[in-house]
Formats: structure tokens, C-alpha cells, sequence
């Protein structure tokens, strides 16, 4: 895993190396066991590199004798069997991040399609007078880029064309209301006025530094439901697991894994303990003193009954005040999920113990149908079924000071791209969280909360043989009664019992207005007199928030906090020293 960057001038002139300086340094987070760059006839690149495989000669910038160079942020689990093919290749190096190179100097435009991964790849091929950007279909890996009169710029976070001087912080109009609702924001557009995002699974073409070209590959393989028995869908299920989780774990450097107790990341560890000799490390957080649901005893007993090396991680009341300006430096693509807190303790635990590489469950409830609103998509169509997503985390609450729907229109964008000829109902439910809430809720913790501690996170659910498994099962084998994700349950239920898959489950859940209730007197006030804060919410409301008691409240005043401070550090430019009180405190 690395961080990148680059500047393609409009001109062909020399791109400005301290501003591609800047953006190496903006990223070194991502990368601190290496860098490298390239520059010739109007591109520069940069790389800093987080060596996972082949760690004595896979440095980058790979290139090619007619000076076509490479620089990715990737994973491309499927090297080994694409050299294999390539017999004609007399490859540099043994890093995985080779192949993507000589596959573009075959098949051009299109190298990406052969590629099995997680990855954002930069490729300048001179000759051509091109730059060639992509992004993997399920958006693992993030890039982003901005135009302007200094031609065309790319990078790993947003954070990096900012300090190199490219684009200004100013805040998209439109996003802010959206963040609040939804807590992400959809489509290309960023918060950030004239940043964008490389979308899952695209491949730009940029000529004289400006987008020539776009293609696009998807995640989801194409049809709707398949005809398909259970010991069939078990069969092919087991070995599509099988198969992701072992090339998932072709590594370099030592790996372990999230356990949350749940059906996905129990699901790894079941096939991780199988195609392991040595017992896996598991690392599973929990919440003291709190009346969260805390799964660390369930996780231990699976841990214990498949032979791994349990890691108990107790996320606490001060951990949260500790971590929070840390995580809104870090996700500076905004996302006001609270379960980044325990991935981001996580992360720091496992570093702290040498492991640089994590496989986690992410993308099974999008690909499986685990999600109790998914339930609704089966009903039969004159029984009420509420769109998703139709009703905002602050809406009603009397918090904004203009209350509309235009936050939604993101959505209703993804609803009408998702609704492909054939898909069922429940095929386009999950079409849609694959296409936002995944890609840019989920993936985007996941990659700012590790990568910000040095370590790389490895989705083996989210793998196009998994995919093809689960994707076009019938209804049936997804949903029963009141039980989403059926299938991989059942695959579970035989594979590790211990689990209990079928058992009824509290979920997990992060106490973070549990937490923000003790002390929202305090921190009420602070959040209310935020710049970012006052441009959007009414005088007033925002400190009674603080004070309410309930679910509902306790979440709006979470996501009220995180963008307070993501606003003071990203938008105000505020370093954010100390706890979430010293952050915002006005010195």
C-alpha cells in the first residue's frame, strides 16, 4: 500500500516539483518505508510506499524501456497467476505492482479488466503523451484529482492537492447539509470545491491535461437472479471463499484480522484458520462501563475454538475525547460513521504489534443482503416499502437552518443507475449501498483508520469471485424471514458452529451518545459556536441537542461533533491539538 500523486501540465512544461514535493509529504502516513518519483515532458509523479510484498526490489516507479512509468496504490492479489501467463515478460521485480504495467503495454486503455485487487494506479506513457489513472470496481482504494490552470492533479486524499497549494478548502455548497443527513456524501463530488473523485471501478485517459476519456468496469456481474439449489450455492459459495481469502493473505510482512463476533469477519477467520499453520491473530474491541451490546466474550469463544490468537481491545469513555481529532485529521474525505473510532484503536493496537497487514468482513451485508432494509425490497408491491435512506440523521430535529430534501439527491442519482434492466428489487437495494455507502462510507474509514497507523486493509468479501457467488443468488438464499445474509450463515453453521450464526445478535454498536450525554453541557457549547457549525444550524438548537436525551439525539449530536471538527481542521485550517475539548476550545 502507498500514497500517490502527480501533475500533468496543460502545456507539456515541467510540472512544479515543490508542489508535487508537498503532496509526497502530505502523504508519507500512507507510506513510511519508502518513496519514489517520475519526471518527463510535462508529468511528475510521486510515491511514498508501505512495503508488503517484495520488499527488497519493488520499489517504485516501475518503468518500461520506451519510458512508460507506473506508480500504484495497490494490492493485485492475482500476480502470481497473471506472470504466469505473461511468459514473454522479463519482469524487474517480484511486486505484484509490475504486472498492471506490461498489462497496459498490451492491452492499453483496458489493462485494468484482468486485474484481481485493491488499487489505484497512475501510468504515464510518454509516447502517447497520456496520463491513464484507475480505480478498482469496488472502490477499496481512493484517488482524487482537481483541474486547473496548472493542467491536471491527482492523489491518495484530498488533504494532499490542498498542501501542495492546487486547489483552495473551500466547502462545496451543497455537501455540508448532505454529510449531516446521510453522514457521507455521494457521487464524484467531494466536499471540497474543485476536487473530485476517480469513481469504483474507473479508468481516466488524460491528454494535454485535461480528461479525454473515461471507461468504467463494474463490481457486480451483470443479471438478475439465478435458478440455483442451496447445496449448489453452498458449494460454490465455499470454494469462491476459499479462494479470495487465500490470495488475500499473500503477503510479505505479518497479517492478522478485525474479529467483531459477526457473521462477516467470523467468515474470514473460519477460512483463514483453515488455509493457516500458525495460529491468526484477532483483534476484537468492546466498550466497558457502557450499556453497548460488547461482543468480546462471543469472540473469544470462536477465537479459541478455531485456533487463533485472540487480541481483546477495550475502547473507552476517554479514548473517544483522545481519538476524535486524530480521526478528523485523518478522514479528511469526510465520513460521520462512529465506527471508525474502534477501527481507528484497532489499528493503532495492531501496529503497535508489527502486523502491517489486516483482513476485515467489510462487504458482506452489501453482497450477501444483510441489512434489515433489504427485507423490504421482497415485498409484494402493494405492501408499503419505505425507499432507502429517505429520512436524514438531522432532519425534523428543527437543527438546520434551511430544511429541504435536495441532501438526497445523491441518492436518488444512485437509485436510477442501479435500476438495470432485469436486477430484482433486492439486486438494486444492494447495487445502491455498493455504489455510495460503501464505496464511500465504509472504504473510505477503512482506508484513512488503518493507513493513517501504517497498515493495510484487505476486504476478501469484497473480491469478484465472491462476487459471482453471492450477487445473482436468488432472494431466498439472502433473506429468510427475518434473517438477512442466509446463505453465508448457513455456510458458517457447518464450517464453524462454535459461531452461531443463526443465534439472534444485539449488533454492533459504538456508545457514542452514551458518551456525549455525560459531558454535553460542556462540549454542547464549544460545537455550537464552530464557524462550519453556525453556517448551517439555527442559534440554539445545537447546544439543546447536547443536552437531549435519546437514540435519536445522541447520534445527531455525534455527527454534529465530528463535523466540527472535520470543518476546523479541513476547511478553517486549525490544527487540532489535545482531546475533541482543547480542538475546538477558541485559542
Amino acid at each position: 500500500m502507498c500514497g500517490i500523486a502527480g501533475i500533468m501540465t496543460a502545456s507539456g512544461a515541467p510540472p512544479d516539483r515543490q508542489a508535487i514535493s508537498a503532496m509526497q509529504r502530505a502523504l508519507v502516513h500512507r507510506g513510511p518505508d519508502g518513496e519514489g518519483s517520475h519526471f518527463r515532458e510535462g508529468v511528475g509523479m510521486a510515491q511514498t510506499r508501505l512495503a508488503i510484498i517484495d520488499l527488497e526490489t519493488g520499489n517504485q516507479p516501475f518503468t518500461l524501456a520506451d519510458g512508460t512509468a507506473l506508480i500504484a496504490n495497490a494490492e493485485i492479489y492475482n500476480y502470481i497467476e497473471l506472470k504466469a501467463e505473461m511468459r514473454d515478460v522479463a519482469f524487474a521485480s517480484a511486486s505484484d505492482c509490475e504486472v498492471p504495467l506490461h498489462l497496459y503495454a498490451r492491452d492499453g486503455d483496458r489493462f485494468a479488466e484482468r486485474l484481481r485487487g485493491m488499487y489505484a494506479i497512475a501510468i504515464h506513457d510518454p509516447g502517447a503523451r497520456r496520463l491513464v489513472l484507475a480505480r478498482d470496481p469496488f472502490g477499496i482504494k481512493q484517488l482524487y484529482y482537481a483541474e486547473g490552470d496548472f493542467g491536471f492533479a491527482f492523489a491518495s486524499e484530498p488533504q494532499a492537492l490542498i498542501a501542495a497549494g492546487l486547489v483552495k478548502p473551500r466547502l462545496r455548497a451543497d455537501k455540508g447539509a448532505e454529510l449531516l443527513q446521510l453522514q457521507f456524501t455521494t457521487g464524484p463530488a467531494t466536499m471540497f470545491e474543485g476536487i473530485w473523485r476517480v469513481l469504483p471501478g474507473e479508468t481516466l485517459v488524460v491528454e494535454s491535461g485535461r480528461i479525454a476519456r473515461r471507461l468504467r468496469r463494474a463490481a457486480l456481474p451483470e443479471g438478475g437472479e439465478e435458478v440455483l439449489g442451496e447445496a449448489e450455492a453452498l458449494a460454490r459459495l465455499d470454494a469462491a471463499l476459499t479462494d479470495s481469502v487465500m490470495v488475500h493473505q499473500r503477503s510479505d510482512v505479518p497479517y492478522g484480522m478485525f474479529l467483531s463476533g459477526g457473521v462477516d469477519s467470523t467468515a474470514v477467520l473460519a477460512l483463514m484458520a483453515r488455509l493457516n499453520d500458525r495460529p491468526v491473530k484477532a483483534y476484537t474491541v468492546g466498550f466497558s462501563d457502557t450499556r453497548a451490546a460488547d461482543e468480546r466474550a462471543h469472540a473469544r469463544a470462536v477465537a479459541a475454538a478455531l485456533g487463533a490468537k485472540h487480541v481483546e481491545v477495550d475502547f473507552t469513555e476517554q479514548d473517544f475525547w483522545r481519538a476524535l481529532p486524530g480521526i478528523a485529521r485523518a478522514v479528511d474525505d469526510p465520513v460521520a460513521d462512529y465506527a471508525e473510532l474502534p477501527t481507528w484503536k484497532l489499528a493503532e493496537v495492531a501496529r503497535r504489534d508489527d502486523i502491517k497487514v489486516i483482513l476485515c468482513g467489510e462487504g458482506g451485508d452489501e453482497l450477501f443482503a444483510g441489512y434489515g432494509r433489504y427485507r423490504a425490497m421482497t415485498r409484494p408491491w402493494w405492501r408499503y416499502r419505505r425507499a432507502m435512506r429517505s429520512h436524514g440523521a438531522v432532519e425534523g430535529l428543527g437543527l438546520l437552518r434551511e430544511e429541504n430534501r435536495e441532501w438526497r439527491a445523491g441518492i436518488a442519482a444512485a437509485e436510477s443507475a442501479a435500476a438495470l434492466p432485469g436486477r430484482s428489487r433486492l439486486q438494486i437495494a444492494q447495487a445502491i449501498d455498493c455504489a455510495d455507502w460503501l464505496a464511500h462510507d465504509l472504504l473510505i474509514k477503512l482506508d484513512r483508520c488503518l493507513m493513517a497507523h501504517g497498515v493495510e486493509g484487505r476486504t476478501p468479501l469484497l473480491d469478484p469471485a465472491v462476487a459471482e457467488a453471492a450477487y445473482r443468488l436468488p432472494a431466498r438464499l439472502k433473506l429468510r424471514g427475518r434473517t438477512g445474509k442466509y446463505l453465508l450463515r448457513k455456510w458458517l453453521s457447518d464450517t464453524a458452529p462454535v459461531s452461531q450464526p443463526f443465534s439472534r445478535k444485539r449488533g454492533f454498536t459504538v456508545p457514542v451518545g452514551e458518551w456525549i450525554v455525560r459531558r454535553g453541557a460542556a462540549i454542547g457549547p464549544l460545537v455550537a459556536r464552530q464557524a462550519g457549525i453556525q453556517a448551517l444550524c439555527r442559534p440554539g438548537a445545537v447546544e439543546s441537542v447536547f443536552r437531549a436525551r435519546g437514540r435519536r439525539a445522541g447520534f445527531a449530536a455525534w455527527v454534529l461533533l465530528f463535523y466540527a471538527l472535520w470543518h476546523r481542521c479541513h476547511i478553517e485550517g486549525r490544527a487540532l491539538a489535545g482531546d475533541a475539548f482543547d480542538a475546538l476550545a477558541d485559542r
